[in-house]
């Protein structure tokens, strides 16, 4: 299972807020709800995140065995 708390944890970091990446950096509510759900994103938005966040992948999700 994929898991966002990487995500979370890389937000806290660096300072950023949900409230920033929607109205500052241009990613739409609908993204971080997905995240937050634990539900897919696309390749793409996972590539916007890290430049974003200028971070790796690593950074945003992680594999957890159930």
């Amino acid at each position: 299972m994929i898991s966002y708390k990487p995500f979370y944890e890389t937000l806290f970091k660096k300072g950023i807020t949900e409230y920033n990446l929607i109205f500052k950096q241009g990613f739409s509510a609908n993204t971080l709800y997905r995240i937050k759900k634990g539900e897919a994103i696309s390749t793409k938005t996972l590539d916007a995140l890290c430049y974003a966040l200028d971070c790796e992948v690593c950074d945003i999700i992680r594999f957890e065995k159930e």
